[in-house]
């Protein structure tokens, strides 16, 4: 009996494998949420005036914009790949693939907005759009990989949406969003997955 169990747990898990990405680390969510912090600390202080690199401060955020985005999105793939390697699964797969076409459309097109409406003026609006896309990307991508991660895709939106109403506290929400949420969720993968492979590989 106990075999046959152990025999559809195993066949489970294979099939599991083969249509969701299970690489996603934990660590790399507490990390990328700690990036997001500094970056929401030095928008404050440039927005503040007390730190500025060229000068403008529509470039100083733009820049750091895309430095806080290059760092967490490296730290991801990076723990990502690390935590595949771990578990012995591949990294790179149809699966893969998949996942960053289902999230990368509403998050290319949700950066584009943005630099629209920063081209056009309206910076109060941008916190709430980056928000809003991003928990869509989530939400779309959670179809491939953890449920855990379309949760935190709807949280993201209603962030988003309370962005948009108080449109004086984007940089607070912000943070929240992709800092405090973000850790949030890491610790809580972590535990619920990441813990259990790093103990059946140790």
């Amino acid at each position: 009996m106990d075999r046959n169990v152990d025999d559809l747990r195993y066949i489970r898990s294979t099939m599991e494998r083969s249509t969701k990405f299970l690489s996603l680390s934990g660590i790399s969510g507490v990390v990328a949420g700690l990036v997001a912090l500094c970056g929401a600390y030095l928008a404050y202080l440039i927005m503040r005036g007390e730190l500025s690199v060229t000068g403008i401060v529509l470039f100083d955020l733009l820049i750091l914009a895309a430095i806080v985005l290059v760092t967490a999105c490296s730290v991801g793939v990076y723990f990502s790949m690390r935590k595949a390697k771990k578990t012995g699964a591949k990294f790179w797969t149809p699966v893969t693939f998949q996942l960053i076409k289902d999230a990368g459309l509403p998050l290319v097109t949700g950066g584009l907005f943005s630099l629209i409406l920063v081209y056009n003026g309206y910076f109060g609006m941008t916190a709430a759009t980056m928000l809003i896309f991003y928990g869509i990307a989530l939400v779309n991508a959670g179809a491939k990989t953890y449920d855990d991660i379309k949760i935190l895709g709807f949280c993201e939106i209603v962030l988003g949406l309370l962005a948009g109403i108080l449109i004086g506290n984007g940089l607070l929400l912000w943070a929240i969003g992709f800092g405090v949420l973000h850790i949030v969720y890491g610790i809580v993968m972590y535990m619920k997955y990441d813990a259990k492979s790093d103990k059946a590989n140790g």
